[in-house]
């Protein structure tokens, strides 16, 4: 799933699709974020980064501290260690790695922040003269602002990991929102995502194909 930063645009995955996962799984999701930065966002050697609760290398869950050992060895991506929540949207990396329950937590708490914020904002400028007169000095710079951060900029979110081109949108999409995941669509035809992918997944040594083919799917961008 995109995430609006200081920077630019953050890719977290998994956003939703696994609430369960294992450590391989997560250093898989680095890969399918790093392609899918570096095809459809235009990023030279995307940062990665495993959200945890700090920055050292020892600090997580039992799952994140395995599945940053994985991600560390990796020559797959460019793994820069761990991420606090607090840093994701400061841009400080490219990539965000976790797990889907996490991942999906962490998004609607950041879409329901950003919304009350706003709403917020427009009630205080509404509330008086003078604040009526201020919205109308900075509208355009709220208008750029709430284009930036509203979900139905991007459309929607690739499910990742399987042999097709998958977009998901929320269950309450407008028409904007349906427009714009059909252009996601489109791009990742266009980038071919998914010839992408599993050309940069190992594969499984039971069969000789790329992982994505049965491992669990996930949300990315």
């Amino acid at each position: 799933m995109p995430l609006p930063a200081v920077s630019g645009v953050s890719v977290l995955i998994d956003a939703g699709a696994n609430a369960d996962n294992r450590p391989e799984h997560l250093a898989q999701f680095g890969v399918m974020g790093s392609i899918f930065a570096s095809e459809l966002l235009g990023i030279q050697q995307p940062r990665v980064r495993l959200l945890s609760n700090g920055e050292e290398a020892e600090k997580g869950s039992q799952l994140a501290l395995e599945a940053h050992a994985l991600m560390r060895e990796s020559a797959a991506f460019d793994f820069r260690g761990n991420v606090e929540g607090r840093d994701v949207l400061r841009g400080a990396t490219d990539v965000v790695v976790t797990d889907g329950f996490t991942g999906n937590v962490a998004l609607k708490l950041m879409e329901g922040t950003i919304a009350e914020l706003l709403d917020a904002l427009r009630a205080e400028i509404s509330a008086d003269a003078l604040g009526k007169l201020g919205g109308l000095l900075i509208r355009p710079a709220a208008r750029r602002l709430r284009a930036k951060l509203d979900p139905e900029t991007y459309g929607g979110a690739y499910l990742l990991g399987l042999r097709g081109l998958v977009v998901i949108a929320r269950g309450n999409s407008g028409r904007r929102e349906i427009a714009n995941a059909f252009r996601l669509a489109a791009r990742g035809v266009e980038h071919r995502v998914v010839e992408r992918l599993a050309e940069g997944l190992p594969a499984r040594p039971d069969s000789g194909e790329p992982a994505s083919a049965s491992e669990p799917a996930l949300e990315g961008v």
